[in-house]
């Protein structure tokens, strides 16, 4: 773990609110001068601590209005297997999360499409030359919570 102090942690969850943050802003946010303030943020990206800035873009409003929760389970987990079926997922678009999960399932996957006709469409192309012994999609009736920062300077 990357030893971090509580200026760092207000940077991070500054930046975890607002990406797109003047660096003098944040700076003048986080009581640092911006020269300091760009040193930890070097520190931080170089730690891998940042790993991008992105826009969160209203995919409903484009048209990509169903979310669905892809339960997958095989009968494989080999490891040669398993980087297959990874590389096969991650080239899917429509995937937006993808993990390896315990339990009764394999793999969970937070799929984006625009409407049950295109969910079926990467159905199929998710399927495809991989043996599954199960695969089950739940879903997303509204987003309740979605991409919340988390309170990194919360006392434990």
């Amino acid at each position: 773990m990357a030893q971090v102090d509580r200026i760092d942690l207000k940077l991070l969850s500054l930046l975890q609110q607002d990406g797109s943050l003047p660096q003098r802003e944040l700076a003048e946010r986080a009581g640092l001068s911006q020269n300091a303030c760009w040193r930890r943020l070097k520190r931080l990206n170089g730690a891998g601590l940042i790993r991008g800035t992105q826009a969160q873009i209203d995919l409903a409003a484009l048209g990509y209005d169903l979310t669905v929760f892809v339960m997958i389970r095989t009968r494989h987990h080999s490891k040669d297997w398993a980087d297959a079926f990874r590389a096969h997922v991650e080239a899917l678009p429509e995937v937006r999360d993808f993990y390896r999960i315990g339990g009764d399932w394999d793999y969970l996957a937070r799929v984006v499409t625009r409407g049950v006709g295109h969910y079926d469409r990467f159905y199929q192309r998710l399927i495809t030359d991989f043996d599954l012994a199960a695969v089950t999609g739940f879903f997303a009736m509204e987003a309740i919570i979605e991409g919340r920062p988390i309170d990194l300077q919360a006392v434990e």
